[in-house]
């Protein structure tokens, strides 16, 4: 008889059940590792999944997570390795639009409501903004929607987000739009802010939550955008991923810059081949 035998006694065979929750990280660089720390703090699977094809990293930071398991909540941490054929899979997965997200303007506007609520003196939760179009240096805020408790602090200030604006209130978006440069900059690489991005948008989608969130999803036919770009709008989400995406109301420079982030993106994708 084995120790585990003397031990325990099995009672049952346990059968696989159905309900298996499963998430893979694909590539533990600084990024990929700080989404799987995230995701495995909040509990959102029973089993986590990290590949990459740097076989010695790849084995190192899953026993490294493993070695934490008695502090975590989910139960399996495996590793596997990857190659170029995972993009090749994804291009042609004839995957269905409302499956393919991009993380988008998640950050940016979180990033967004963190600075406005340093301003305010209230917390990010209860500074209500959004960003949208292209992620980064040709994002969009949506000026004529901040708020706090519904209160439109553009028809408090209407100069909010112009240059007139003597609180230079568009400074924050120039920092929003700053901040990963200034990161990489201070310390070589972001990863915290994106992993916990990251792993907001998976919790969502894992329990369903239909919360609205600005990702990145195809455009056309939305706000004069023609082309099949992907930018990001608020979109509801759930376990079947984007179901509904919300009909924004822009002012017409609004609308024009979200344009223009189609226009940059399509200049670029209509070179790809596939």
């Amino acid at each position: 008889m084995s120790l585990k035998d003397q031990l325990i006694h099995n009672v049952h065979k346990q059968e696989h059940s159905h309900a298996h929750n499963k998430i893979s990280v694909v590539g533990v660089g600084a990024v990929g590792m700080a989404c799987a720390i995230s995701i495995l703090m909040k509990e959102l699977a029973d089993e986590l999944a990290l590949v990459d094809v740097v076989e010695d990293k790849l084995r190192g930071e899953m026993l490294d997570l493993q070695h934490g398991s008695l502090f975590l909540r989910t139960p399996k941490i495996v590793s596997g390795k990857v190659d170029i054929l995972t993009y090749v899979a994804w291009k042609i997965s004839g995957f269905p639009k409302h499956r393919v997200i991009g993380s988008g303007c998640n950050l940016d506007s979180a990033r967004f409501r963190h600075l406005m609520g340093e301003r305010l003196g209230i917390h990010p939760l209860s500074c209500h903004g959004w960003i949208v179009g292209e992620h980064g240096d040709s994002s969009v805020p949506v000026w004529s929607g901040v708020n706090v408790a519904g209160v439109s602090l553009k028809a408090l200030h209407p100069d909010l987000g112009t240059d007139a604006d003597k609180e230079h209130w568009k400074e924050i978006h120039k920092q929003v739009v700053d901040s990963a440069y200034e990161v990489i900059k201070l310390k070589g690489y972001t990863s915290w802010a994106i992993g916990l991005s990251v792993a907001d948008l998976a919790e969502t989608i894992m329990k369903n939550l239909r919360r609205v969130h600005p990702i990145s999803t195809i455009v056309k036919g939305m706000h004069g955008v023609k082309e099949d770009v992907f930018l990001s709008v608020p979109c509801v989400l759930g376990s079947s991923g984007i179901t509904d995406v919300v009909k924004m109301i822009l002012k017409p420079e609004e609308e024009d810059k979200l344009r223009k982030s189609a226009d940059t993106l399509w200049g670029i994708q209509k070179e790809l081949q596939f």
